[in-house]
């Protein structure tokens, strides 16, 4: 079958849909500013050109695995690449506010149904051991490096056309991968069951009320009634969330899936690492336009040393699995960004390049390929096949709600801060510091999490894999071999 004989282009089309989702987040981020300008957004509401996507994504991700656990991760794969890129026209057509949320929001319910069957035709591909060890390898380096790849095409496009072109690709890249999938991608089995909309549209909204509430504050104040109402709403929903899944008989959201002390320490890491990561270069891309005047271009290149970092650290990140264990090279990631981050969270109007800029963007760099790559490999460890794309879903859940979460919380930040500052330049350089201190403490709590989600003791390792072995004996040979090295 061609699926088989050919998995290096059936890797390709797989990651070739992962990369769409990726790309179009930081080729938005890079052309905020122009946007800001263009659909006179104001500098709250601006977050929303990011967080209606993120929401919409973040909260549909456990709906959409679903969907391919009941339809067939290719047939999801394919509907979702349709959707996403119809929606992606219809971005680079925005002429309001409203209309860009709105395309936005819809660009992340394709998202949702796309990104889960993206991990699952990985897992169901790709044989246990050395071939799915690679192919994870391969996908956590695509998330590494997607966000630093779109900010220089979308600089370059933003500078020298228009950064509607950004999103106008997205269509011909999407009907080249709906073409392929049919000839390369094998069709999984279907499961019975439902969809539990319920529960999809009580997460969705409680999250989004959540955030709405978080950035409505910077403007209306934590005392305002409608920031309150949103807040309360928004808990009261998720929490309604969580004791529907306990009850039912086909929940959407597996909790036994939280069973593994490592697998859960990976999803809270997840939430926080792309907390700071996705407020990194929303806010530093302001910087480097508004403080240094950098051009759309500028920026996007000057982000060059995150991208070759990145990549450098993704791609031996498997070699150096050989000698340690994937839990501690999650928590070196997550050391490493934190570093990275408190650094560059000095810099102000007069900062050196190389020195204010490039050091702390290559170390920042460095933690984030490490970090993606063993997060992701962490997330989906143990999972019986019946489970892989609901834990594909939680494991990119975690990825875009923490980057949602996290970029609203940092907005109020951004908008308190400097308040002694003299001119625009000073205070958006102010501004920026104070925001970017902010995911410094994200980072530091992911952290402490994957320390403590770390194996206590060989023999802790070692006990936990006979267990999963003895209740699932297909559970992931990445997983296995990661233990066996970190008993070693």
């Amino acid at each position: 079958m061609a699926w088989r004989q050919h998995r290096g282009l059936v890797l390709g089309v797989i990651l070739v849909g992962y990369l769409l989702v990726l790309i179009d987040v930081s080729i938005l981020m890079v052309a905020l500013p122009r946007i800001h300008r263009d659909l006179a957004f104001s500098s709250t509401s601006l977050s929303w050109a990011q967080n209606a996507y993120t929401l919409t994504f973040g909260g549909l991700l456990l709906l959409g695995a679903r969907a391919g656990d009941l339809l067939g991760r290719r047939r999801s794969f394919v509907a979702g690449i349709a959707l996403f890129a119809t929606a992606s026209l219809a971005v680079g057509l925005a002429r309001s506010p409203a209309w860009m949320i709105s395309a936005r929001a819809i660009q992340g319910i394709g998202a949702a149904i796309l990104a889960p069957s993206t991990l699952a035709l990985l897992s169901t591909s790709f044989p246990e051991g050395p071939q799915r060890t690679r192919a994870m390898a391969a996908y956590g380096a695509l998330a590494g490096i997607g966000t630093s790849i779109g900010l220089i095409l979308g600089g370059a496009l933003t500078q020298t056309v228009s950064w509607r072109v950004g999103f106008f690709l997205n269509v011909p890249v999407a009907v080249a991968a709906i073409l392929a999938a049919p000839r390369l991608l094998r069709e999984t089995d279907r499961h019975a069951g439902r969809l539990e909309l319920t529960g999809a549209v009580s997460s969705t909204l409680g999250i989004s009320a959540l955030v709405y509430g978080i950035v409505r504050s910077a403007g209306a104040g934590w005392t305002d009634p409608l920031t309150l109402i949103a807040l309360a709403t928004g808990l009261l929903l998720v929490g309604l969330f969580i004791v529907s899944q306990k009850r039912s008989p086909r929940p959407l959201l597996p909790l036994q899936l939280f069973a593994s002390r490592q697998r859960t320490g990976a999803y809270a890491a997840r939430f926080l690492f792309n907390a700071a990561l996705l407020s990194f270069f929303f806010f530093m891309t302001q910087y480097l336009q508004g403080v240094t005047g950098y051009t759309p271009l500028e920026a996007g290149l000057a982000f060059l040393p995150v991208t070759a970092a990145a990549f450098a650290a993704a791609a031996i990140t498997p070699r150096l699995l050989q000698g340690t264990s994937n839990s501690l090279l999650s928590a070196l990631g997550c050391a490493a960004m934190l570093i990275g981050t408190a650094w560059i969270s000095r810099a102000s109007v007069g900062t050196g390049y190389l020195t204010g800029i490039v050091a702390p963007m290559i170390i920042f760099g460095i933690g984030q390929g490490l970090g993606l790559s063993t997060l992701t490999t962490a997330g989906m460890a143990g999972v019986a096949p019946r489970d892989a794309s609901v834990s594909g879903g939680l494991v990119n859940v975690a990825h875009h709600t923490g980057g949602a979460l996290g970029l609203g919380i940092l907005v109020t930040v951004f908008a308190a801060a400097g308040g002694s500052a003299r001119g625009p330049q000073q205070l958006l350089a102010a501004r920026v510091s104070a925001s970017l201190t902010g995911a410094a403490v994200f980072l530091a709590a992911a952290l402490i999490v994957t320390l403590i989600a770390h194996p206590r003791s060989p023999r802790a390792v070692l006990d936990s894999r006979r267990r999963a072995a003895t209740q699932n004996p297909a559970h992931s040979g990445a997983e296995t071999l990661t233990e066996t090295r970190a008993a070693a």
